[in-house]
């Protein structure tokens, strides 16, 4: 899920940790893509016994999930720049780490490597991805999980009046913060082909894309509450608008959508 501060360019990642909503923010996230995710893990077979890196982890729903998928006889490190959020880790490492600028943690080889809402915000992508690959045991598997803004940029895939409409201008100004601190928008749909390009075997991908969810109403307002400052800052809306454009959403008068989430996966061939 989008964490905190990172190696990102300008002023790093524009939805930090710190602030109050980050909370919000993680639990919608883990209700929107969690079982997606879960399923995926399914798929690549993880079970007893494997060593899992959660990179980038935000919040504990994930590592804790895959704590108790492989046991005792397994091992969970989940790393991120900021693990606050992480204080009450039980089953799992919780460790400080930056995946663009520092060496894999400790505990690899690994059977499954997982980052979810990560490397589109991250400047040196081709390096963490590298760094994640060469961490993977052969026959170890790699799953990436990124939004990708530019495929579907509208909040409100049904613009019909004027109250949708300000909710896509706004997801435009969001957008154009992200884009200024090195976020790349079209970053998911290039996912399976970095894969194949790393030397991953049996790459595989999807797409998920929940519209009308509650838990993308708790989203839009816990993010536009996070960035509403710099959005006026810049000039891409006001703070009369963002009242109104909150206050619908507390209403419960939009149909909201999140950006299609990208997830693709590879195996690390067996020599």
């Amino acid at each position: 899920m989008a964490r905190d501060t990172r190696s990102t360019q300008g002023e790093g990642y524009l939805l930090d940790n710190r602030q109050a909503e980050a909370g919000k923010r993680f639990a919608a996230l883990s209700a929107l893509f969690d079982p997606s995710t879960f399923r995926h893990f399914g798929t690549v077979g993880v079970g007893e016994g494997w060593r899992c890196w959660e990179v980038g982890a935000g919040g504990p729903t994930v590592p804790s999930w895959l704590a108790e998928r492989v046991g005792p006889a397994g091992y969970v490190v989940a790393t991120d720049i900021d693990t606050s959020w992480m204080r009450q880790a039980v089953g799992f490492e919780a460790l400080r780490h930056d995946v663009a600028a520092e060496p894999p943690p400790a505990g690899g080889p690994f059977d499954l490597i997982h980052a979810r809402l990560v490397l589109v915000h991250v400047a040196d992508r081709a390096k963490a991805l590298r760094s994640m690959t060469e961490a993977l045991r052969p026959g170890g598997w790699l799953v990436l999980e990124d939004a990708d803004p530019a495929l579907q940029p509208l909040i409100c895939p049904d613009e019909y009046g004027p109250q949708q409409e300000l909710a896509n201008r706004l997801r435009r100004g969001f957008r154009a913060l992200l884009k200024e601190r090195g976020a790349d928008l079209a970053y998911g749909r290039k996912l399976p082909r970095l894969l194949r390009e790393a030397g991953l075997a049996d790459v595989r991908a999807d797409a998920y894309f929940p519209i009308a969810s509650p838990a993308c109403t708790v989203l839009e307002e816990a993010t536009v509450r996070q960035v509403r400052d710099k959005l006026v800052a810049a000039g891409l809306a006001t703070d009369e608008e963002i009242d109104r454009h909150l206050a619908t959403v507390a209403a419960g008068g939009l149909d909201l959508a999140t950006s299609p989430m990208i997830s693709a996966w590879g195996r690390r061939p067996v020599a």
